[in-house]
């Protein structure tokens, strides 16, 4: 079946955000999708991946499932014209290219943020809900468990994971740092454009939560949207300069022609206690005169960006040692897949040989005793053990040389095998 594996994938390599936000499947939808696609395809060991970057199906089918996979997803999601989505999806129907591509998602390597964090979790997400639904097979679970212990590798084993690649996550990296260094830390988010937004999802995504952080935007619907996801609070935009002055840490993404936060406004406030700054936005919001005033700390975002940039060049050298890593890994789970493929011929020859020396033992062993029994099963026993040791090792030197079809064929014929379970008997 490992040759059969296949996957779609539409990403943000080859389509805009207004397509794949249209094609992203929610917990239940993807629910859905894997119970439509196990009614109406015999696939195995599907695979369902969306998120805001990406909407993948992998899954193991002799056939290129590509068009109805695309149709299905289109009924779940109530798209009418999902012909029209066609063109966006890529089908990889080669085993090791579809197989090669999972290991490159799931460690980060085809992310828009080289290396990103959350992507491994995402996998493990969709890996359940393929449990879930029944519609993970064996090699499904071999693979994932390979992605995942190659995952720790690459971890372990280079810098590819080492610091925020990202203007999001090295702005939500400090503002975890800061809030480190204080007791009971109160955050304030001003401003939910892209950027704002992904300091907010990953500030709620953090496996340590601060407890206290709140939301404001022009427009409130979309900051109570998003509070809502993470249990935030939220307040009226008009409101912000009280909200500053009540917290420890302050993240500005406003855009705006001129600075919002200025030192007038601050003096006005009359801040007692430390407070940091972040402002992330282009035109700034944030006048820079304002580091100036004491107990005040302003970071801007060249700053964030240089942070960023050089985890990105450390991530970017440590490409070439994480496409090895998943290189052996590769080549271990084919392997194992390609063993896998010649057990059942192994269980065969194993049945119909134990059939032979059963028949035997009842023809000739009536008149014997319990031990002599006994003596007997144990020496028959070990003749088949060795009779088969050879079969079985020339089966997997097979596998590795790509012969192992015709091997199968040979002993099929010589023991009449098509007639003996596969199973273990």
């Amino acid at each position: 079946m490992h040759h059969s594996f296949k996957a779609i994938s539409l990403t943000y390599k080859n389509s805009s955000v207004e397509i794949r936000e249209n094609v992203a499947l929610s917990p239940q939808e993807t629910e859905d999708l894997l119970s439509k696609i196990k009614e109406y395809t015999s696939a195995q060991n599907v695979l369902v991946l969306s998120t805001c970057n990406r909407t993948e199906v992998y899954y193991s089918h002799e056939d290129d499932l590509g068009d109805t996979l695309v149709a299905l997803l289109g009924i779940v999601k109530g798209l009418s014209n999902i012909k029209d989505y066609n063109p966006y999806f890529t089908r990889i129907t080669q085993s090791i290219a579809a197989m090669r591509h999972l290991f490159q998602v799931a460690v980060g390597l085809e992310s828009q943020v080289v290396g990103d964090l959350q992507i491994t979790n995402q996998v493990k997400r969709a890996y359940q809900a393929s449990a879930d639904a029944n519609m993970a097979g064996p090699f499904l679970h071999r693979l994932l468990h390979t992605i995942f212990f190659t995952n720790k590798r690459v971890v372990q084993e280079t810098g590819f994971r080492d610091g925020a690649a990202s203007i999001s996550y090295a702005a939500t990296e400090l503002v975890t740092n800061l809030a480190s260094s204080l007791s009971d830390p109160k955050v304030l988010l001003l401003g939910l454009g892209e950027i704002g937004t992904d300091v907010a999802k990953n500030l709620g995504d953090a496996k340590i939560r601060l407890p206290n952080i709140a939301l404001t935007n022009r427009t409130l619907s979309r900051a109570q949207e998003i509070a809502e996801e993470h249990e935030f609070e939220t307040f009226p935009f008009a409101n912000f300069a009280q909200a500053i002055s009540q917290s420890d840490i302050i993240v500005s993404s406003v855009a705006m022609p001129q600075p919002l936060i200025t030192t007038d406004l601050l003096n006005d406030l009359g801040l007692k206690q430390p407070s940091y700054f972040i402002d992330l936005s282009v035109p700034r919001s944030i006048d820079p005169k304002i580091a100036t005033l004491p107990g005040v700390h302003l970071f801007n975002i060249d700053d964030i960006r240089n942070k960023a940039d050089q985890a990105l060049e450390k991530r970017l050298a440590a490409v070439h040692d994480v496409k090895s890593i998943i290189e052996e890994a590769l080549s271990e789970i084919q392997q194992w897949a390609q063993e896998m493929e010649v057990s059942p011929t192994i269980q065969r020859l194993k049945n119909a040989l134990e059939q032979i020396r059963q028949e035997e033992m009842a023809r000739h062993l009536k008149d014997l005793d319990s031990q002599q029994l006994e003596h007997v099963e144990k020496v028959t026993r070990g003749m088949m053990q060795k009779i088969m040791k050879l079969p079985v090792l020339q089966l997997k030197a097979a596998c590795k040389r790509g012969e192992a079809e015709t091997l199968i064929d040979v002993l099929n014929d010589l023991f009449d095998l098509e007639k003996h379970p596969a199973k273990r008997v």
